[in-house]
């Protein structure tokens, strides 16, 4: 019994081993490859028709709000106001009942002075990959700016090169005071999936369904 146990562990030790060494690799892999599309000026990034807003909570589980959200919803308002991009696609979850992030997304942008009309819902992006694809085949956009933090503009951009979608990203502010060793170690298996869906396993979006014109 002793000895199963122990082969169990050692098993185990190679096994986080080679998880720890081949997210790293997939990591730094993704972070190197995508670096020069990522911009935090905005007078150097490129112009494009269209951004791609990431979704996540507008509020934390205490009820307080998620500076990731605030500030990515400021900087797709940045990027409307000085002419960087026309319409905005809102990409995010609505799965569960009384949980909409294109909504919230919708409503906090129109606050900001963004017109209705130049904003695109999209409830099916379910996942980071999931709104990248949808926006290449079901928004049928050729180029786009993404909108989020620098660490998941790099995975949003890394997925695009992939697919064949040309896009740069604009990183919105940093947070540095919520959530931030959660986010990190979420990133890291994020990424090992992202290359697994893109690599391997030819993942497909749980939906797709009609094109939209915008």
């Amino acid at each position: 019994m002793f000895y199963l146990f122990r082969k169990i562990i050692k098993w185990a030790i190679y096994l986080l081993i080679i998880t720890m060494a081949s997210g790293t690799v997939c990591y730094f892999w993704i972070e190197c490859s995508t670096d020069k599309k990522l911009y935090n000026d905005v007078n150097e990034l490129p112009e494009c028709y269209t951004g791609l807003l990431l979704g996540t909570s507008a509020h934390l589980g205490d009820g307080s709000d998620n500076l990731y959200f605030s500030r990515r919803i400021d900087a797709a308002a940045k990027l409307y106001e000085t002419g960087k991009i026309k319409k905005i696609i809102l990409s995010g979850d609505n799965r569960v009942y009384d949980y909409n992030e294109p909504k919230d997304m919708r409503k906090a942008l129109m606050l900001k002075g963004v017109p209705d009309s130049c904003l695109v819902l999209d409830y099916a992006g379910l996942r980071t990959f999931d709104s990248m694809v949808r926006c290449k085949d079901i928004f049928g956009q050729d180029s786009v700016i993404v909108i989020s933090q620098q660490f998941h503009n790099a995975r949003a951009v890394f997925i695009a090169e992939k697919i064949g979608l040309t896009a740069f990203a604009f990183n919105a502010k940093k947070v540095t005071t919520q959530k931030t060793a959660k986010m990190t170690f979420r990133e890291f298996f994020s990424r090992i999936r992202c290359v697994l869906d893109l690599y391997i396993l030819n993942t497909k979006p749980k939906h797709l369904g009609n094109k939209i014109v915008i």
